[in-house]
Parts: C-alpha cells; structure tokens; sequence
C-alpha cells in the first residue's frame, strides 16, 4: 500500500481521500478550511498542517482544486518538497494550458505526473465510481492506474500532458448541451400534455436516449435517483457545469474549433446562475425554461 498526500478535500476531495483510506492506503490530507480538514480526519485521513508536511516522504501526491491558478500555486509548493520520482496527480477541472504548465513544472523538479479529471459527481466520488481521464506518460498512467482504481471504477488514458482535461473538456460540453435539449423536450412536451413518464418511456428507449434522460432525467419520477426527486440537490452543481463549458470555450477560442451549441449553452448556464441557481443541480435549468426561476 503507498503513502499518498491529498491536497483538497472538499465535496470531491473528501470522499475521494477516504476511498484511499478504505482501500488500506495511508493518507495525509491537507486543506485551508478547518472544518473540512476535520471532516476527513473522522474518515481516516490524517491531517496536515500545512503543504509541506503533507506532502513530506509521500509516494504520490494528490491535488483537487477549483481553478488552474489554484492548481499552479500549490505544485509550486508540492514540488519544493516532493522527492524527485515521486507521482503527481492532479484531479482537478481546468484549462488545458494550465495543466501543461504542472506537467512542465513537475518535469524540471524530476517528478512524474499526470492529469486525471473526474467524471461522476459527488455521487460517484462518494461510490467510489468515478471515470477517470488521464494525460501524461505510460510510465506515470501505470503507477497511477491502482491508486486510481481505489476511487474509480473506468480509468482511462487519454494520451499525453493535458489529454485528460481535454476529454473532460469535451465530454462535459456534451453533457451541458445534451441536458439543456433534455430540458427543452420535457417542457415542450408539457405544454403538448404529454406525461413526463411517456416521453421517458419513448425517448430513453429510442433515438432520443442519452445519459440526461436515461440516468439524470431532469424531472420527477422516471429516475429515482436523479437529483429531481431531491429538490435538485446537487450531484453536480449549475456552476460547475458553467465553470467547464466557459473552459470549453476558451479552448474553442484558442484551438479555432467551432462550437455553436456550446456557447449557447454556456450563455444559458451563465444566466442560470444570474438568477441565483448556481448551487443547485444543473438539470434544474429546466425551471428557467418553464420560467419559474
């Protein structure tokens, strides 16, 4: 079993981290907010004081952060203590120029590393379900591939540095798309007096079919688990969703890809969470359709 240090343990970190512990791991947890720290320490993790101390004779280190910038300033700290060859991965949704960047970084100080963003929400984090989409070297996907095991259940490489974050890129631009269409259907379909659960019966077994209807249908009752029978209590909330569709976006601009039905969607998500939604689940923009928000 390796000694791993994880730095974010929030609603994804958390979660993740104690899946390590479950799987017979050591970890050494490390985050700013003291209640979350001690919320990981009841789940076995054992808490650090600062960076350094976390990530002091770690094999492999772990980071789950917001944003790139966040992501930057912690390996530069990561890094001054780390042991040349030890594994760096980070877990975090970002831009692909900033996960280039740690790869870089992690190259100078002798380290391996690879990006590895989620898919699964905190749903998945909590299972121990998620996907994981790996960039970086089959030397660094190799020693990763059983750490990651632990809190996921697919694990797959992507290719090279910042491969991951462009999977997730991609797949979530798909996911916010494909929900506002679910979304639209189900209202049209309301205002046509069809029954949420017919539509559900004709669309999830037909052309229509996607994980938006068939896994996160975004009204009450075909889907027992989705979050529209919790008061949409997020899985993944509308602003995350806007965080990763503005990545795709910004990665559109730079590579020169054309992505119509992305930037809609972003400017709908982008509304969404003006109107004060951005903690709730992202398959609740269907109340704005209907404009009950």
């Amino acid at each position: 079993m390796a000694r791993i240090a994880f730095i974010g343990l929030g609603n994804m970190g958390g979660p993740m981290a104690a899946n390590l512990v479950k799987s017979g791991h050591e970890v050494l947890g490390f985050d700013l907010a003291a209640s979350v720290l001690k919320a990981a320490e009841e789940s076995g993790v054992k808490p650090a004081s600062h960076v350094s101390q976390a990530v002091k004779d770690a094999e492999i280190i772990i980071t789950m952060l917001p944003q790139g910038r966040h992501v930057l300033t912690a390996w530069t700290d990561i890094l001054q203590s780390a042991a040349q060859g030890t594994l760096v991965i980070d877990c975090s949704t970002i831009d692909v120029e900033s996960s280039r960047k740690a790869h870089e970084m992690a190259k100078v100080a002798g380290c391996l590393s690879l990006d590895a963003p989620v898919s699964g929400g905190t749903g998945g984090a909590s299972a121990g379900t998620l996907t994981f989409m790996a960039g970086g070297s089959q030397e660094a996907f190799a020693k990763a591939k059983p750490i990651l095991e632990g809190m996921g259940k697919k694990i797959v490489h992507c290719g090279e540095a910042g491969a991951g974050q462009a999977a997730k890129i991609c797949n979530n631009m798909i996911l916010g798309i494909s929900m506002v269409g679910v979304c639209e259907a189900f209202v049209l379909a309301e205002k046509l007096g069809l029954s949420h659960q017919a539509l559900f019966d004709v669309a999830s077994t037909s052309s229509g079919q996607c994980w938006s209807i068939n896994t996160y249908c975004p009204v009450p009752g075909p889907v027992p688990t989705s979050p529209a029978n919790n008061g949409y209590k997020p899985g993944f909330a509308a602003a995350l969703m806007l965080k990763d569709l503005r990545l795709s976006q910004e990665a559109a601009l730079a590579s020169g890809a054309s992505t119509p039905l992305g930037a809609e969607a972003a400017q709908l998500y982008a509304l969404f969470e003006k109107l004060g939604n951005g903690g709730r689940d992202f398959s609740a923009i269907i109340e704005m359709f209907r404009e009950k928000v």
